[in-house]
This record gives C-alpha cells, structure tokens and sequence, in this order.
C-alpha cells in the first residue's frame, strides 16, 4: 500500500488526543482508527507526517505500553 493510498484510508478517521498528552504544553500525539490502520501524528503539525500501523501491529505496541499481554488476533 502506498502512502498516498495510506493515508486516504484515514481519511474518514476521527483524529483524537492521547489521553497522556499535555492538555496545554504543546506535546500532543493524535491518533486515528480508521478501518485497516491506526496513524499517529504530532498536533503541532497537522499536515505533517504520520505513522501507519496496522491494527494487529497497533493493537500489540498499545498493549506493551500498558504493560499487558497482547491481543489475540
């Protein structure tokens, strides 16, 4: 999948804060689910890059930095 196509994909998505995020420092990650990936974008910079995930792959690094055991797929 190209990033173009990539990114199309969360085209639909929802973008919302990490509930870990600054509410006023400037240091906000943003993520959104869409139907195949999950992306994840610095706030300060909206047209930025952002990380694709697929959501297995999402899925398993959320639950590694909750310090549980990984999702079954």
């Amino acid at each position: 999948m190209t990033t173009e196509r990539a990114t199309d994909a969360l085209a639909e998505a929802a973008w919302f804060k990490s509930s870990y995020s600054a509410t006023d420092a400037g240091q906000c990650v943003e993520v959104a689910l869409g139907a195949r990936l999950a992306g994840v974008r610095d706030s300060k910079f909206l047209g930025g890059p952002v990380q694709l995930y697929r959501h297995e792959a999402w899925g398993a690094l959320v639950s590694g930095l909750k310090g549980t055991s990984t999702p079954s797929i």
